[in-house]
């Protein structure tokens, strides 16, 4: 019950646009140009960062203390500086990449 890909002899399925299979709504079979290109992503760019402390998380805030009428009060401050993007993630597994046109089925 995995899906499998299904790619025939290294050809792309694409929709035709122009001449009488394009009537039909066939499909058909076109080989990439120029540099093959996997068609799976094994990295992403990180949502998360590093504070100065080296903890990594989405979002950050500190404890500041606000007096109003002369009573003190603990208030949450969104953290926006020296913070450092978490960069590169590797993917496990791989991901599709989401240009490629693929077929998917199970057996």
């Amino acid at each position: 019950s995995v899906p499998h890909l299904l790619l025939c002899n290294g050809l792309w399925p694409h929709a035709r646009t122009d001449g009488p299979e394009a009537a039909g709504s066939e499909q058909a079979l076109v080989r990439p140009r120029g540099r093959p290109v996997p068609p799976f992503v094994f990295t992403r760019r990180g949502s998360m960062f590093y504070d100065e402390d080296g903890d990594l998380a989405h979002e950050f805030y500190e404890e500041t203390i606000v007096t109003k009428n002369g009573q003190k009060r603990a208030k949450l401050r969104r953290v926006h500086k020296n913070l450092i993007p978490q960069g590169f993630v590797k993917l496990d597994p791989p991901r599709l990449h989401v240009d490629f046109p693929v077929i998917l089925y199970e057996v």
